[in-house]
């Protein structure tokens, strides 16, 4: 289950990307080294240690097929920092997060080259309950393989690290149901909740587990016998599981409990990740065995979508590119703690697995994540062409004046209090005078410069990454050439992060210093016997506004408390454990939205009883305040009652 984009909140600078960027060669021009294992060794052992070490990363493993055959695997750091064990591609097993994917589209075309599943058929047709929506255009095999079935984002229940809490696939699926922001087979928006339907698709239609098919079709078939997606961890891979680290410095953490298995429970070494990707190299063959046939592996290795010249598609569960003038097929996977990436180069023969026990020190495993494959394709495949600067289209500044503004990303929360987050933090394009575009880098820290090449089409100045402007379903929207699995969505003026985070931080400033004045102007008053120079009604309506305040101050805190935990990366806290307290918070909302509201009649009230103009300021401020809190809670999902988040 990737963890990459449960919200833009949650994506980290990556520090330490900069260093390992800066030692990536130029690929233009260069000879490519020797592919042989010696080279490899040289290389990996001059950059992983390094990396792990500057990055606080506890161990990696890597494994490079070619031909066939195994030409490069070894481990590097540990898989357990206090008991100094080390980290084994031959028996040291990692999760691999979404990577997992690819057994299950694995599962999918065998069971379509035998004629039991139909790509292009409703998967209602394969469910005991339904998803697509009544009426609706009907959400296809395909559709979830290129992340098109119109799924909204969801983390509730989806992660545990208890066993006790943990739910199956089946009810983690019939329980949590995801609404439709997109009408099938139009948006790309990524869903683990997809895969897993796919998965429980493979379960119905074989009459076998999910797990067991798995196990019994494409592990053992392959001599996989380090592999496994049965959770909690077997008893018979006691003692080879890795413990898995926020930091090598840090302690292990439990064994983390994926409800969406399809899309990313699975353990494995990187030797039977090897096995793998050599009977995907070979047209679904290995020594005796057909993971698929030739014409089924074909197929799924093919773009399953069109899209833009130089932009990544879906290829059946795979993400296709071309990248230094070579076509590359693969796909990530993050846990909480794992991380991992296998690429393969179907017409070179050449595949790369590599996995991480650990986040890093500010998240740096995704700069080195990054910088690894980066490395490996500029070293060994790198591009030959000459590179030539484009000359700037004269309808540059015109054209960037279309893109400019604030993006909200299509995996996302809209129906619950996460929702919040998307809110609160969007991806902002903006542009120079001369109609250079600038935006975030991906994976990277610092500012991203693109150029228009062609009309609405823009590329990064010293790199391949694009943009595109188009418009999906009439909503304006910007393709990433290096992310076929979601897209970039304009932002109602609204929702503009900058409108509410103003709102949100002038509106607590206000209440909390509101909040804090009020014992100390009583005192004051007190001391000096200065009273309220207001009436009963008066005194009252003044004390309503400092109630009101405190108890939205208080509301915010506890929101807060329950906000926490994604910054902090402890997903497993968003369970139905805490629905009582969720819905608790829900109500109080209202309470809230009615304080606001009677705010304005009571300011309205108080100017009858206070001439000085600082005070009808004052308690106007108050009550802006009070209802501008309610505003972003409105927006923002927090006085929502839904409780599938």
């Amino acid at each position: 289950m990737s963890m990459r984009c449960i919200a833009a909140a949650l994506v980290a600078a990556f520090s330490m990307a900069s260093s390992w960027a800066a030692e990536r060669p130029e690929s233009a021009g260069n000879t490519p080294h020797p592919l042989d294992a010696a080279e490899i060794g040289s290389w990996l052992g001059g950059l992983l240690p390094y990396g792990l070490k500057n990055g606080d990363i506890a161990g990696a493993v890597v494994v490079v097929v070619k031909d066939g055959q195994t030409l490069f695997q070894s481990g590097y750091g540990y898989a357990d920092v206090e008991k100094r064990i080390p980290m084994d591609p031959e028996r040291t097993m990692t999760r691999i997060g979404s990577t997992s994917k690819l057994f299950t589209w694995t599962a999918v075309m065998q069971l379509v080259g035998q004629g039991r599943l139909d790509l292009h058929r409703n998967v209602d047709d394969y469910l005991d309950f339904k998803v697509s929506a009544p009426g609706g255009r009907p959400i296809t095999l395909l559709a979830l393989m290129n992340h098109e079935g119109g799924f909204e984002e969801g983390l509730k229940d989806s992660l545990s690290l208890d066993p006790q809490t943990f739910q199956s696939t089946e009810t983690y699926l019939k329980q949590h149901p995801r609404p439709l922001l997109f009408p099938p087979g139009t948006v790309p928006a990524y869903s683990n909740y997809g895969t897993a339907l796919a998965g429980y698709i493979v379960q119905r239609v074989s009459a076998e587990p999910y797990e067991r098919y798995i196990e019994q079709h494409i592990f053992l078939l392959l001599g996989m016998r380090h592999s496994t997606f049965e959770q909690p961890l077997p008893g018979r891979f006691e003692g080879m599981i890795s413990q898995g680290y926020r930091t090598a410095s840090g302690p292990p953490q439990p064994y983390e409990l994926v409800a969406t298995d399809p899309a990313g429970g699975a353990a494995t070494t990187a030797a039977d990740m090897a096995r793998f990707m050599i009977a995907h190299l070979q047209q679904g063959h290995l020594e005796k065995y057909d993971l698929l046939s030739s014409q089924t592996a074909q197929l799924m290795q093919s773009p399953s979508e069109t899209g833009l010249p130089g932009f990544a598609t879906m290829a059946h569960g795979f993400v296709h590119e071309v990248r230094n003038g070579r076509t590359l097929i693969g796909h990530g996977g993050d846990t909480l703690f794992f991380h991992a990436q296998l690429e393969l180069l179907p017409q070179e023969g050449v595949g790369i697995f590599y996995g991480f026990n650990s986040r890093g020190r500010d998240d740096a495993v995704y700069g080195l994540r990054k910088a690894l494959l980066d490395q490996f394709m500029d070293r060994y495949f790198p591009d030959t062409a000459p590179q030539h600067e484009s000359t700037p289209l004269p309808t540059a500044v015109a054209d960037a004046r279309k893109i400019v503004g604030r993006y909200e990303t299509s995996r996302r929360v809209e129906h619950g209090f996460l929702s919040v987050f998307y809110l609160l933090q969007q991806t902002v394009i903006a542009a120079d005078p001369d109609g250079t575009l600038i935006t975030t880098k991906a994976f990277e820290p610092g500012e991203a410069r693109l150029r228009e090449v062609s009309p609405n089409l823009w590329r990064e100045v010293g790199g391949t990454r694009q943009l595109a402007l188009t418009k999906i379903n009439g909503v304006k929207t910007v393709l990433d050439s290096e992310d076929p699995t979601s897209v970039l969505q304009a932002v109602p003026g609204y929702r503009s992060a900058s409108l509410n985070l103003s709102v949100l931080s002038g509106s607590l400033l206000i209440l909390v210093c509101t909040v804090i004045l009020w014992p100390v102007s009583h005192l004051l008053r007190r001391h000096y016997q200065r009273p309220l120079a207001y009436p009963p009604e008066g005194r009252r309506l003044w004390t309503f506004l400092r109630i009101a305040a405190a108890i939205d101050v208080a509301w915010m805190i506890c929101w807060i408390m329950v906000l926490l935990p994604v910054l902090n990366i402890q997903l497993d806290f968003y369970s139905t454990a805490h629905d009582s307290r969720i819905r608790t918070l829900q109500l109080a909302g209202w309470v809230v939205m009615a304080l606001a509201v009677g705010s304005l009649w009571n300011v309205w009230r108080l100017c009858r009883f206070e001439s000085a103009w600082r005070y009808r300021i004052g308690n106007s401020l108050i009550a802006a305040a009070l209802l501008g809190l309610a505003w972003v809670g409105y927006v923002g999902g927090l006085l929502s009652f839904d409780l599938n988040y």
